[in-house]
């Protein structure tokens, strides 16, 4: 249960020898790795109840008023300094060291999905919502209950240990990961980390470095995955709409048919990737997956919608896609008398992460897996966690809770310079059995405690800031 620990306590005493003195680096972990271990076993019964509790009364983006209850109710009895409402349900909680030094943030998604959750469980959830004004069956099936409680736990752990903390521990569980549920995505609106942004959350005080983190079952249990570079992909929804003319399908010269020219559009679409993209820059998707038009068999209609998705590694690429997107759909209708109206929004930008910092860790990363390392493939998902985040270094830790031979995998990222947008996205296939998320809490407290150790010297100035990602399976 507490191998985490270990993984974590030697990856951040290396990361530490970069900077501080190796010696008083290497007794700071040996030090906290005996405390860590020892809380996190004490927590542990009571960071599985949270899990399941959260598992079993879940809540839509912006909805999470419930959740947020409880995490406030928590932090509250700790002594912090609690804000609630933020972005209508999220809540920040700070936690002062008894020493000086750097501000970091912990952050935590709280909002569920709409899907029904299959039965057999005994905290399954049997929760019915509204999602965009209709009833639907709600799910914590990407383990936002397992991000949530673990970030519950650490800031006991941490909080018991505030007298080692040089700094201070801003706590953020975030709502609407997932997106609104109150209202379309793309109304211009903004939501979740977005939002609790614009509303300060990096603010008073400003974090020097944002950690984060995300259930993952990519690798077996016990391996460590890693990757420089470009890790995981931006996400942008693509919308194009075809008019054409209505008419009689038994005459249809004499209607401009919108289906056929969506088909055609479809067709065209496929040599975005496979004729127009440099795929030595980046590796490209752009899939349709839905289309709609018509009303009777025998009319012909007139309009056609469709959607689909664009991930793209590569900020050039990106928006050389969609310059081809918009290209061959337009032209493609035009040949055919009908129009097309192509819609992209952005959703989330691409993570990149530092190959030389990735090089430095790698060698703890084999020490703490006994040599059960891989280099991992580029993920083709992405998340609004950290999405235009540009005013603070990111950290994010993607980490898997799920036994029976799926792992743990989790990653690290810090922005380069201030410049660098992050986004990150892993999801959980279920989750449900995720007992060893008690060993997850200390990984923050290891994390904080040696990031305060070296507050002086380490990462503070924006020329020396790096990116790093590493993914780790545990038993």
């Amino acid at each position: 249960m507490l191998r985490l620990f270990i993984f974590v306590a030697l990856i951040l005493a290396l990361l530490g020898s970069a900077w501080a003195h190796p010696a008083r680096a290497q007794s700071i972990v040996s030090d906290l790795e005996q405390e860590i271990r020892q809380r996190a076993a004490q927590i542990e019964t009571k960071l599985i109840a949270w899990r399941r509790d959260i598992h079993e009364h879940p809540e839509l983006g912006e909805q999470e008023t419930r959740t947020a209850g409880v995490i406030a109710e928590h932090l509250t009895k700790l002594g912090l300094e609690v804000k609630t409402g933020v972005a209508r349900t999220g809540v920040i909680a700070i936690l002062k060291g008894s020493k000086p030094g750097p501000v970091v943030a912990l952050r935590a998604d709280m909002d569920a999905l709409p899907v029904k959750e299959p039965e057999g469980l005994p905290f399954a959830s049997k929760v019915k919502g509204k999602y965009l004004g209709r009833e639907v069956d709600v799910m914590h099936a990407c383990g936002h209950d397992a991000h949530t409680a673990i970030l519950m736990a650490t800031a006991e752990v941490l909080t018991a240990m505030k007298d080692k903390l040089a700094g201070t521990v801003k706590f953020m569980f975030q709502p609407a990961e997932e997106g609104p549920s109150l209202y379309p995505a793309f109304t211009g609106k903004i939501w979740g980390a977005r939002a609790m942004i614009k509303e300060g959350a990096l603010q008073d005080p400003k974090p020097d470095v944002v950690f984060g983190l995300h259930v993952n079952s990519g690798l077996p249990s016990g391996r460590i995955g890693y990757r420089a570079g470009p890790a995981m992909a931006s996400a942008d929804e693509l919308r194009i709409k075809v008019t054409g003319r209505q008419g009689h399908a038994g005459y249809p010269w004499r209607a401009v048919d919108p289906v056929t020219t969506a088909a055609q559009i479809v067709l065209g679409l496929q040599t975005v990737v496979s004729r127009r993209t440099d795929l030595m820059k980046s590796p490209t998707v752009v899939s349709v997956t839905t289309i709609n038009g018509g009303s009777r068999f025998n009319i012909v209609p007139d309009t056609v919608d469709m959607t689909g998705t664009i991930c793209t590694y590569d900020a050039g690429v990106r928006a050389a896609v969609h310059r081809d997107i918009r290209q061959i759909a337009e032209n493609i209708a035009l040949s055919a008398n009908a129009k097309a109206e192509v819609e992209i929004i952005e959703l989330y930008d691409p993570l990149v992460n530092n190959e030389r910092v990735t090089a430095r860790v790698l060698p703890v990363l084999e020490r703490a897996a006994n040599g059960d390392v891989v280099l991992m493939n580029v993920l083709a998902r992405a998340s609004l966690t950290a999405s235009r985040l540009k005013l603070t270094p990111l950290v994010f830790l993607c980490r898997q809770c799920v036994s029976n031979g799926t792992g743990l995998r989790w990653s690290i990222t810090k922005k380069w310079r201030l410049r660098r947008k992050a986004s990150v996205f892993s999801t959980s296939r279920h989750a449900s059995r995720s007992a060893t998320s008690a060993r997850i809490s200390g990984l923050w407290s290891t994390a904080i405690a040696v990031k305060r150790s070296r507050s002086s010297r380490v990462g503070h100035s924006s020329s020396n800031r790096r990116a790093v990602v590493i993914g780790s399976a545990l038993r």
